[in-house]
């Protein structure tokens, strides 16, 4: 199981299609439970993964220490803007098995939604990283909205040789819906889509499996015949959320959201509704329902774009399965000539907090 632990509300950037910091009341900044009650929650609880998230989790660094101090065996995530990376020493991060850091693409557009001299902060995070022996998982963790180019944005963080993956979530869930959006989805995203996935294509037919996180999922759940889940992420069957008051939640981002709670750290009352939260229809009827697993819990239940904006959302994701369908043939003839391997296409390893289903 994925465990998120928030470790704080607060959040040291106010990114354009983010806004900042909880408020305290929906996620407040200290942790209110103790180390003994977070025992007790995970006690139990098959192939660990703790996740830290935020807020930015870095502001509360002496949780992360105690947890990771007193859980000796789970796999190590964090999701992370990668300013403050010198509040965890190295031993830390070291131990680490997965970094997800915050970036968008090129410097112009990265500062341009999160603010000036983010982007050269978060590549020296990310340099720094790998100088102290960090040798897991290192993550462009991608928001791509209006001034985006998803083929640009991505070919440059690949291009940085530092990522072993990228990674993205479309500015559609947040955030007031933006005037243009329509035209930018159609005219914008969906074509630097499909030219990305022949790009990557013929690199993987070339021996070179491209780090491109959604493209290796979805190509995994085509060759093998399984689904990645429904959600893909995990949320509410093989993730959880842990907010700073103790409140167990079915997504970190639901905070706010009544059907998101499925209980409290201090008792066991959560087991029995997990997997509960399921999605449903429109999801449930369609033939992509199998690959895509309704693509995200909290969109599926809260539809804040209407149900106009969830549609568009779904033919993005039609059409990304459809390229990726496409060109499987290619991929099986690389696979069965031993040009690549399924190692080098299977992904994610595990549920690592990676949405796969932009």
């Amino acid at each position: 199981m994925l465990c998120y632990i928030l470790t704080t509300g607060l959040c040291n950037l106010k990114c354009k299609y983010c806004g900042g910091s909880f408020p305290e009341h929906l996620v407040p900044r200290r942790i209110s439970y103790t180390i003994d009650e977070l025992e007790s929650f995970l006690e139990g609880v098959d192939e660990l993964v703790i996740a830290f998230y935020g807020g930015e989790p870095l502001l509360n660094p002496s949780w992360i220490r105690a947890v990771m101090d007193y859980f000796s065996s789970p796999r190590y995530v964090i999701q992370t803007n990668g300013l403050l990376l010198d509040r965890l020493e190295e031993d830390y991060w070291r131990r680490m098995d997965t970094v997800l850091l915050s970036i968008d693409g090129p410097e112009n557009v990265t500062d341009g939604y999160r603010g000036r001299g983010v982007y050269r902060a978060v590549i020296r995070a990310a340099e720094g990283l790998r100088s102290m022996g960090f040798d897991g998982d290192l993550i462009a963790r991608m928001t791509i909205s209006r001034n985006s180019d998803v083929r640009r944005d991505v070919k440059h963080l690949l291009s940085l040789g530092l990522f072993d993956h990228v990674h993205w979530q479309v500015d559609a869930i947040w955030s007031p819906k933006w005037r243009g959006f329509e035209e930018w989805l159609f005219k914008n995203y969906i074509p630097g889509l499909l030219s990305l996935v022949h790009e990557w294509v013929e690199e993987l037919c070339s021996g070179d499996v491209v780090g491109i996180a959604p493209f290796k999922a979805i190509m995994t759940s085509l060759l093998e015949g399984r689904s990645l889940g429904a959600p893909p992420c995990g949320a509410g069957w093989g993730a959880v959320a842990i907010n700073t008051n103790g409140d167990i939640l079915s997504c970190p981002i639901a905070v706010d959201a009544s059907w998101a709670k499925l209980g409290n750290v201090r008792d066991s009352s959560w087991r029995d509704v997990l997997g509960k939260r399921v999605i449903g229809e429109p999801c449930t009827m369609c033939s992509y329902y199998n690959v895509c697993g309704g693509r995200c819990l909290y969109t599926h239940y809260e539809r804040l774009w209407g149900s106009e904006g969830f549609n568009m959302m779904c033919e993005a994701t039609r059409r990304l399965i459809d390229a990726l369908r496409e060109v499987k043939p290619l991929v099986e003839e690389s696979l069965r000539l031993g040009i690549v391997s399924m190692k080098d296409i299977r992904y994610p390893p595990y549920l690592n907090s990676v949405e796969v289903i932009p």
